[in-house]
C-alpha cells in the first residue's frame, strides 16, 4: 500500500514507499540528473547524502565525460519532493490557524454551558432536594451531553468531508504531484471529534458538580437573581470571553499580515511588460538537436514564420521564462579585482527579446539579426550588474567571462563576450527575491539547455496558440510546444496561485473565528442582562435614564474587550515572529494591520453588546419588578 502523510487534517497518498528519497545531481544552477532511492533500514537522509557524494566522486574520475568538473549531490525526502517547501509552508500556517481556531471554539462551547449551567442551577436544586443523588444528574447530564455532542460530530464529519473535496478541487495546479490523492485523514479526524466531544462533556459536568456542593437552601431562596449567580461563575465566563478576544486578535492579525503580504506582492514592479505576451517551452528531440548549429536550424526559420503571421508583433527564443532564474555562472572582467567569487544569472535569446517583453535599453544597444545568426560573442547587461561590478566605469565595449558556458555539453569555447547593451532591472529570481545581476547572450552559441519562445502579440494571446503550433510543425512536424499559454497566466500559476491559496484559506478560518467571538460575547451579555432584568427595572423606576443604562451595559462590555484585545496584541507579536519567512514587503509588527485588526474587533465587539444593551434600556420598570 502506498504510505500516508498527514497534512493538517488532509492525507496525501504517494505512489512510493516510505525510505523513498529523492536525489539530485547539481553542476551549478543545471540539473545533470535526478532518481529516486530507497534507503536501507536505519539510515538517515544525510548519511544517504554522504555515501552517494562519495560514490559519485568517484564514478566522476572513471567517466569525467558523465559528470560536470564540479557538481554537488542533494538527497532529500521524496515526501518533500512531492509536497514543495513552498506549500509545506503554507500548511504550517493553517495548522496554526486551526489551532486558534480550535481553541476559540472550545473556549465558545464553554461559556456556553457555562451560561447554561448557571440558568439550571435552581433546577439541580430542586432535584437533589427531592432526593435526587448525584449519580442521577451525572447521568442526565451526560446523556444531554451526548446527545448534543453527537450531534454536532456528525454535522462537522459532513462539513470536514466537504470541506477537504473542496480543497481538493480548488487547490493551484502544480502545488503537489497530480498522482497524489486527497482525502480524510483518520487520526486527525477522530482527534477533532475527541476534543470537540470532550469540551462540551466536561463543560457540561459543570452544573452537577456545582449542585452537588451548592447550598440548596440558598440556592432554592434565590434562584440566581441579580448579576450573574455568584461572582466567581460570572468572573469564569468573563476570562473565557477575554480568551477568545485574544485569540480572535492574533488570528485577526497574522491573516491580516498575510494579505498586506499579497497586496504587497501583486504590486511588485517586474521591469517588463507581460500582457499580450505568449509562451511555451520547445523540447526539440535530444537525438537531432545537440549543437548549436541543428538548434539554429530549427529555431531561426521558426521565428521568420512567426513574425510573419497576421496578430503577431515580435517572436523571440528564450532559454527561460522570465521572471525566473536562468542559467548562474561564475563572471570574471579584466582589469578589475575582487575578492569574493562574482555570479550572474545567463540568458540565452534571440534579437527580439528586448521588443517581446518591452525591457527598456538604458545604454547601448541589443542584439541585431545578423549578429545573433553569426553567433557573435556580445552580451547585453542589466543595470544591477552594471552597477555592482563596474560601478561607476563604462561598461560598454568591455569583456566578461561566463564559465559556465564552457562546462556545457556543446561547450562555448572561450566564453569571453563584449558588452554592447545596459537593459534596465526586471525580476529574475521570482518576485519576492532582489534582482541579481543578468546577462543576455545570442541562443545560438550553443545547442544546451532548455529553450522555449516568447511572442507578443497584437489582440488576444490565447487566439494565436493554434497558429504558432502551426507554424512549429510546419517547421519540424516532429516538435510540438509545451505548456503554450500567456505569461500572465504562468505568473499567476507560479507566483500568486498558492499565496492566494493560503490566504483564502486563512481568511475562511478567520471569518469563522470572528463569528465564533461574535456569539460568544453576545450570549455572555445577553444573559448577563437577562439575569439584571429586575435590577434595570429598579435602576430606572429610582430616576436612572436609559442612556445610563445602555452605558453602564456598553461599559461591562467594553472592559472585557479591551482586555482581550490588550493580551492578543502581546500574543500576536510573539506570534508573528514565527511567520516572518512567510511575510513579504510587510513587517512581522504592522502597525497599520495591528490598528486594523483590534479596531474591528472592538467594533464587532461593540455591535454585539450593543443589541442586548439597547433590549436592556426598553425594560419597562412595572414588568422587571415581577421578573423571576
Amino acid at each position: 500500500m502506498a504510505p500516508r502523510f498527514a497534512w493538517g487534517g488532509v492525507e496525501l497518498w504517494l505512489p512510493c514507499s516510505p525510505d523513498a528519497v529523492e536525489v539530485r545531481l547539481d553542476g551549478h544552477s543545471r540539473r545533470y540528473w535526478g532518481m529516486v532511492a530507497h534507503l536501507r533500514p536505519g539510515a538517515s537522509v544525510r548519511e544517504a547524502e554522504t555515501d552517494l557524494t562519495v560514490i559519485a566522486q568517484r564514478l566522476a574520475i572513471l567517466y569525467p565525460e558523465e559528470y560536470p568538473k564540479r557538481f554537488s549531490i542533494e538527497v532529500d525526502s521524496f515526501a518533500h519532493a512531492v509536497v514543495p517547501e513552498q506549500f509545506r509552508k503554507i500548511l504550517y500556517v493553517l495548522f496554526a490557524a486551526v489551532v486558534l481556531l480550535l481553541l476559540i471554539g472550545c473556549a465558545n462551547v464553554a461559556n456556553l454551558l457555562l451560561a447554561r449551567a448557571t440558568t439550571r442551577e435552581w433546577e439541580f436544586a430542586l432535584r437533589s432536594a427531592l432526593g435526587a443523588s448525584r449519580g442521577r444528574l451525572a447521568g442526565q447530564l451526560l446523556a444531554e451531553t451526548f446527545l448534543l455532542a453527537a450531534g454536532g460530530a456528525i454535522l462537522g464529519i459532513f462539513i470536514a468531508w466537504a470541506g477537504v473535496k473542496t480543497l481538493s478541487a480548488i487547490m493551484p495546479g502544480f502545488t503537489i504531484a497530480s498522482e497524489t490523492v486527497i482525502e480524510m485523514n483518520a487520526s486527525v479526524l477522530l482527534f477533532a471529534i475527541a476534543v470537540g466531544v470532550g469540551t462540551v462533556f466536561l463543560f457540561g459536568l459543570v452544573p452537577a458538580l456545582q449542585a452537588s456542593h451548592s447550598n440548596l437552601q440558598d440556592s432554592l431562596r434565590d434562584p440566581g437573581k441579580g448579576l450573574s449567580g455568584t461572582a466567581r461563575r460570572a468572573g469564569l465566563r468573563n476570562a473565557v470571553i477575554v480568551l477568545e478576544v485574544a485569540l480572535s486578535l492574533t488570528l485577526l492579525f497574522t491573516a491580516g499580515l498575510f494579505v498586506r503580504s499579497f497586496l504587497a506582492l501583486q504590486d511588485v514592479h517586474l521591469g517588463f511588460q507581460m500582457d499580450h505576451v505568449l509562451s511555451g517551452r520547445i523540447p526539440l528531440p535530444p537525438q537531432r538537436y545537440q549543437n548549436a548549429a541543428q538548434l539554429t536550424s530549427f529555431f531561426r526559420p521558426l521565428l521568420t514564420r512567426l513574425k510573419s503571421v497576421p496578430g503577431i508583433a515580435y517572436a523571440a527564443e528564450s532559454s527561460t521564462r522570465p521572471p525566473y532564474r536562468g542559467l548562474r555562472s561564475v563572471v570574471e572582467i579584466p582589469r578589475i579585482t575582487h575578492s569574493e567569487q562574482w555570479h550572474s544569472l545567463v540568458q540565452l535569446c534571440s534579437e527580439d527579446y528586448f521588443s517581446v517583453l518591452r525591457l527598456p535599453l538604458l545604454d547601448g544597444h541589443s542584439f541585431t539579426e545578423t549578429e545573433v545568426n553569426d553567433a557573435r560573442k556580445l552580451a547585453v547587461i542589466n543595470k544591477t550588474f552594471e552597477r555592482r561590478y563596474f560601478g561607476n566605469e563604462n561598461p560598454l565595449g568591455r569583456r566578461i567571462h561566463l564559465r559556465v558556458l564552457q562546462d556545457f555539453p556543446d561547450p562555448v569555447k572561450d566564453a569571453w563576450f563584449e558588452v554592447i547593451g545596459v537593459a534596465a532591472d526586471a525580476q529574475n529570481l521570482g518576485l519576492e527575491n532582489p534582482v541579481d545581476p543578468e546577462a543576455w547572450i545570442p541562443y545560438t552559441l550553443t545547442g544546451t539547455g532548455m529553450r522555449g519562445i516568447l511572442v507578443r502579440t497584437i489582440g488576444d494571446p490565447t487566439s494565436m496558440i493554434n497558429s504558432v503550433r502551426r507554424e512549429i510543425w510546419a517547421t519540424d512536424p516532429s516538435v510540438a510546444e509545451a505548456e503554450p499559454d500567456t505569461l500572465q497566466h504562468f505568473l499567476n500559476l507560479f507566483a500568486f496561485a498558492q499565496p492566494r491559496f493560503g490566504l483564502q484559506l486563512v481568511v475562511i478560518f478567520v471569518l469563522i473565528g470572528l463569528v465564533l467571538v461574535t456569539i460568544g460575547v453576545y450570549s455572555v451579555l445577553a444573559y448577563s442582562i437577562s439575569r439584571q432584568t429586575r435590577e434595570f427595572g429598579i435602576r430606572i423606576a429610582l430616576g436612572a435614564a436609559r442612556s445610563d443604562v445602555l452605558k453602564m451595559v456598553l461599559g461591562k462590555g467594553l472592559q472585557l474587550l479591551l482586555l482581550g484585545i490588550a493580551i492578543g496584541l502581546a500574543a500576536s507579536f510573539a506570534v508573528s515572529r514565527l511567520f516572518v519567512s512567510q511575510l513579504w514587503g510587510v513587517s512581522a509588527h504592522d502597525p497599520l494591520t495591528l490598528a486594523a485588526v483590534a479596531s474591528l474587533l472592538l467594533l464587532v465587539g461593540l455591535i454585539a453588546g450593543w443589541i442586548p444593551a439597547r433590549r436592556a434600556t426598553r425594560v419597562n420598570p412595572s414588568t422587571a419588578l415581577r421578573y423571576e
